[in-house]
C-alpha cells in the first residue's frame, strides 16, 4: 500500500508529455484506432523515446531518493487518453527508465481533467489543448508543454543533479492584476510602474502555481535541514522568478512571495527583455509563462493559460 497521497505533492502527466509519441499519435490518425491498437500491442515491449517533460520529472523523482526520508514527499501520477491494453506500452517504458510511478489513469480517449483532484494534483501537465483548456475551467492548475530540443547532459558531464524550474510572476505565481493595468495603459511601462509603487506594500492574489511553488519551498526546507545534517547533501531543487518587471517593480513581487511565505533561489528582472537568451543559460528543466511569445523550444517550456484559482 503506497503513503497516502493527500500529503505529498503530487504532478500529474499525460504519456505524451512524459514520452514522444509522435509516431504513435501518426498513426492514430492517419489509420485510426484498430492499427494504432495493434502497433502498440506489437511493440509494447520497446521503450518510448523521452518527451519533452521528461528531464524534469526524472528529477523531480529524484529528490525522494536523495532526502531518503520514510515518507517520500512527491509523486507523479501517468493521466492517459490511452486505453488500458494500449497503455501498457507506456508503463513499460516507465520501468525501463526506471521511473518510480507506480499511479495512473487510462481513459481510453476521455479527457483526463475531471479526474485531477481524485489523485490530489498540485499541476496537470500535457500537450493536448482540450485537456488543458477543461482543466483551467474546472478550476484545476494544468500547462500545455511545448516540444523542446532539451538534453539534460548533466550525468554524463559529471555536474551537480540539480533540478533547475524557472516560473515567470505575474499571471503564474500571482494573479494578472499588474499585467491588466499594463495592458489598459497600452503598455505604458511608466503608468505600470507608478501602480506598482503605489501598491507596493499590498501583496497580489494567488495565481495558477502559487501553491506548486509553496509546495516546492516546503520541499527545499527538507532539503536544507538535510543538509545540516549531512554536509555532503547537495540540495536539488533551484527555484528562479524571471519576470518582465524591472525596479522599483521588484518591491511588490518579493513583499507578495514574503506574505506566501514563499522563498525562491533567484529573480531576474528583465525589464522586457527577451527571456530566451537567459534561459538558454539558466537551462531550467522547466520553465513556466502565461504568454505564448515568451515560450522556447530550447528548454521545456510550458504555457499557463491565467485562470483565478480562487474561483474553483
Amino acid at each position: 500500500m503506497a503513503y497516502p497521497i493527500e500529503k505529498k505533492l503530487v504532478i500529474g502527466i499525460s504519456s505524451s508529455a512524459l514520452f514522444n509519441l509522435s509516431e504513435s499519435d501518426k498513426i492514430f490518425r492517419e489509420k485510426g484506432e484498430k492499427i494504432y491498437s495493434e502497433y502498440q500491442k506489437k511493440n509494447e515491449n520497446i521503450p518510448l523515446e523521452k518527451g519533452s517533460g521528461f528531464p524534469f520529472i526524472e528529477k523531480l523523482l529524484s529528490i525522494n531518493t536523495a532526502l531518503n526520508l520514510a515518507e517520500t514527499p512527491i509523486e507523479v501520477v501517468l493521466l492517459s487518453r490511452n486505453s488500458p491494453e494500449t497503455g501498457l506500452r507506456v508503463f513499460n517504458s516507465i520501468e525501463y527508465y526506471n521511473l518510480d510511478i507506480s499511479r495512473g489513469a487510462f481513459l481510453s480517449g476521455e479527457s483526463p481533467a475531471k479526474y485531477i483532484p481524485s489523485f490530489n494534483i498540485k499541476l496537470f501537465l500535457s500537450e493536448n489543448d482540450e485537456d488543458i483548456i477543461e482543466a483551467n475551467e474546472l478550476g484545476y492548475s494544468a500547462g500545455k508543454i511545448n516540444k523542446s530540443h532539451f538534453q539534460d547532459n548533466e550525468k554524463e558531464n559529471d555536474e551537480n543533479n540539480t533540478l533547475r524550474i524557472a516560473f515567470d510572476f505575474d499571471g503564474v505565481i500571482v494573479d494578472d492584476e499588474s499585467e491588466k493595468v499594463f495592458q489598459e495603459s497600452g503598455n505604458s511601462v511608466e503608468k505600470f510602474l507608478e501602480y506598482e509603487t503605489e501598491k507596493k506594500d499590498i501583496a497580489h492574489k494567488a495565481g495558477p502555481l502559487k501553491d506548486f511553488l509553496e509546495a516546492l519551498s516546503e520541499i527545499q526546507k527538507q532539503e536544507i535541514l538535510k543538509k545540516s545534517e549531512n554536509k555532503n547533501y547537495t540540495p536539488i531543487i533551484e527555484t528562479s522568478i524571471v519576470t518582465a518587471r524591472n525596479a522599483p517593480a521588484h518591491k511588490r513581487a518579493i513583499g507578495t512571495l514574503q506574505k506566501f511565505g514563499i522563498t525562491v533561489d533567484k529573480m531576474f528582472l528583465m525589464g522586457g527583455v527577451k527571456k530566451e537568451l537567459l534561459l538558454k543559460e539558466l537551462k531550467p528543466h522547466i520553465f513556466f509563462d502565461d504568454q505564448k511569445t515568451h515560450l522556447t523550444d530550447v528548454i521545456p517550456s510550458v504555457h499557463i493559460p491565467f485562470f483565478d484559482p480562487h474561483k474553483k
